[in-house]
């Protein structure tokens, strides 16, 4: 990647990281009308340092990754439906916790909320790994030129383990966020990650050679023994 070339994408991805932490932080502090909300503060702690990490290692090390996770244009009708509908769930889930403090709807114990913030980072962690053994993983459903199948590390577990480590960080988000209220909403991420799971591999069968006889010999998708 050249270096003007590199230089906006910096630019990019800072705005891009940018704007999503101050929107999250919006979505979570104004419903809860205080900045003392500390289960607000442990969350965005949780959940951007991570990110941080994630996104410095991508510049220096696989910049042509990061352009490929920073894409947000769907191709398929499908998954614009499904981004639509995971960004309405997504805001209702940061919203809700927020009333939740303000109002005293839930205590969750803190013990709970702790738990629930070092499996949420194990999740992130499982997201790296992924990430590395897969340098594919598009955010947006392609076939991209050369592209080979993965069937190795996670990938020989599950056929989407990128999924399964989302449904981990944000399946634990209502806690880590001190609400059980918020857990409702959330429900339907998986819901929703089926939808979009049995539409990329229809996708994927069409365009990735391997992929049909990859879906034979593994059996599960998303959750391991169950689905």
């Amino acid at each position: 990647m050249m270096a003007e070339n590199k230089s906006l994408l910096v630019l990019r991805a800072l705005l891009i990281y940018l704007f999503t932490f101050f929107l999250v932080s919006l979505l979570i502090f104004i419903p809860a009308g205080s900045l003392k909300f500390w289960n607000g503060w442990l969350f965005i702690g949780s959940l951007f340092i991570p990110m941080s990490c994630i996104l410095i290692y991508l510049l220096a090390k696989n910049p042509d990754l990061l352009v490929k996770r920073l894409k947000i244009k769907e191709k398929e009708k499908t998954q614009k439906m499904y981004l639509i509908l995971s960004i309405i769930v997504s805001i209702i889930t940061f919203i809700v916790p927020g009333l939740d403090f303000r109002f005293n709807w839930s205590k969750v114990p803190v013990s709970v909320v702790l738990i629930s913030t070092i499996i949420m980072m194990s999740g992130y962690l499982m997201f790296f790994i992924v990430m590395k053994q897969n340098t594919y993983a598009s955010r947006v459903i392609e076939i991209q030129d050369e592209q080979k199948l993965i069937d190795t590390g996670f990938y020989s577990f599950i056929r989407h383990p990128m999924y399964l480590a989302g449904t981990i960080i944000y399946g634990f988000t209502p806690l880590v966020l001190g609400s059980f209220y918020a857990l409702i909403p959330m429900v339907f991420i998986p819901l929703l990650l089926i939808i979009r799971i049995k539409n990329e591999e229809k996708v994927l069968v069409n365009g990735l050679k391997g992929y049909d006889e990859y879906m034979k010999r593994l059996r599960y998708r998303l959750f391991p023994f169950i689905w």
